[in-house]
């Protein structure tokens, strides 16, 4: 299987809406349209930060995607790209897809001459971690959050 990897455009919603769902799903987060129809909106406008870039297998499947942003790192003063999400469907997964988007995602990072790509993972996605932990530094930042 060859995997293709490019930016998401404005014509991908509904394929990007299957994977979307499997990636709340994986996170047990509940998906609604209003949900689903707001992060697309960001990734479309180009006045957002957000944007992304999807995998492609050979029959033009949707199986992975990726979401990411720049923003600024203050004790370099430069910036950096993170990664939001990085999303592979079950039967694509340990094939290359996951690798192939971070690969697109740190060469949109490199043409931006942006200092570093950085993303978060759930303690307990292991297999993921296998894959990051092979083509990135994992650091010993602790992370908090407060929910309103």
């Amino acid at each position: 299987m060859s995997i293709k990897v490019r930016a998401l455009g404005d014509k991908d919603f509904f394929s990007w809406l299957g994977l979307f769902e499997g990636y709340s799903e994986f996170y047990k987060s509940s998906l609604t349209d209003q949900k689903a129809l707001q992060v697309w909106s960001w990734i479309i406008d180009k006045n957002e930060s957000l944007t992304g870039a999807v995998a492609v297998n050979d029959d033009g499947d949707f199986i992975g995607f990726a979401h990411y942003r720049e923003v600024p790192s203050t004790l370099t003063a430069t910036r950096g790209l993170f990664l939001d999400d990085l999303f592979v469907s079950q039967d694509s997964r340990s094939t290359g897809v996951g690798r192939a988007l971070i690969e697109f995602a740190t060469e949109y990072a490199a043409t931006r001459h942006l200092g570093t790509v950085q993303w978060l993972t759930a303690a307990d996605n292991e297999t993921a971690q296998h894959l990051y932990d092979d083509v990135a530094t994992r650091t010993d930042w602790v992370t908090y959050e407060i929910e309103l």
